[in-house]
């Protein structure tokens, strides 16, 4: 069974007062299956957002469905979707949402502490995760005493901590210089090779280079998608590119 399972979906934003209608969604259907890295990409305004705010279960959708691991997420009653979100999505953001006024170890282990995890389990996973992402250094440091590479890597670790079934990311590399991106694609990649499955958004040809599959959205559908498959990323990269010059151009791409 798929992980993600994405079917018609459409999302229309009503102005008020009489205003036009504004249609994000139109018809996308996809699927993701456990331990895929897939990147989504299209021009601003394509609607990749909302999708990501809807299979986030931030916004809902006018019609269709979404599915995690069997479980229609429109069903999911209003009071119990920070707790669903919690236990089974991760989050990654372009401006790292970490908050000020916690260290980088309370940041992390934020979500471990709102679902009442024992102490001795929270400093196992702490330490586990910081030895992987390199973050030992920084734990008792607060964000504003850091680098962007360095928030968005304790944004990481606090995405993994609670072992989610998917990780959604949300332009990670927009607020960063060109190491610090290198860096977050490295770590990527690699919790991907331990079995992550990850969804992100991106603008960004070289992130999406990085990723094994490539969805294009434009008009509110899924337009074209590429498999990386034996492909180097340089060489991914560049399919990315001439798949995106055609879709500006009005021409078809190919798979």
């Amino acid at each position: 069974m798929s992980l993600l399972e994405v079917t018609h979906l459409k999302k229309i934003y009503t102005a008020r007062y009489g205003g036009n209608a504004v249609q994000a969604l139109t018809d996308v259907n996809f699927t993701l299956e456990p331990g895929e890295y897939t990147a989504i990409m299209g021009e601003s305004g394509s609607g990749k957002t909302t999708l990501l705010n809807i299979i986030a279960t931030l916004d809902r959708p006018t019609s269709g469905t979404v599915r995690l691991n069997g479980q229609e997420l429109s069903t999911i009653p209003e009071r119990q979707l920070a707790e669903f979100r919690r236990k089974n999505l991760g989050f990654v953001f372009q401006d790292f949402n970490l908050l000020d006024t916690f260290t980088i170890r309370d940041n992390v282990l934020l979500p471990l502490v709102l679902d009442r995890v024992e102490l001795k389990e929270m400093d196992r996973q702490l330490e586990a995760l910081s030895n992987q992402l390199g973050l030992n250094e920084l734990l008792d440091h607060f964000p504003y005493e850091v680098s962007g590479g360095q928030k968005q890597r304790a944004a990481v670790a606090r995405a993994l901590i609670t072992h989610p079934q998917l990780i959604l990311a949300d332009e990670p590399s927009g607020a960063l210089d060109s190491k610090s991106t290198e860096t977050l694609l490295r770590i990527f990649e690699g919790i991907n090779r331990h079995g992550q499955t990850i969804l992100m958004v991106t603008h960004s040809t070289r992130a999406a280079s990085h990723a094994g599959r490539v969805l294009f959205i434009k008009d509110g559908i899924v337009y074209h998608q590429l498999y990386r498959g034996n492909l180097t990323v340089d060489q991914f990269y560049q399919k990315i590119v001439d798949t995106l010059t055609l879709m500006t151009t009005g021409g078809r791409a190919n798979a």
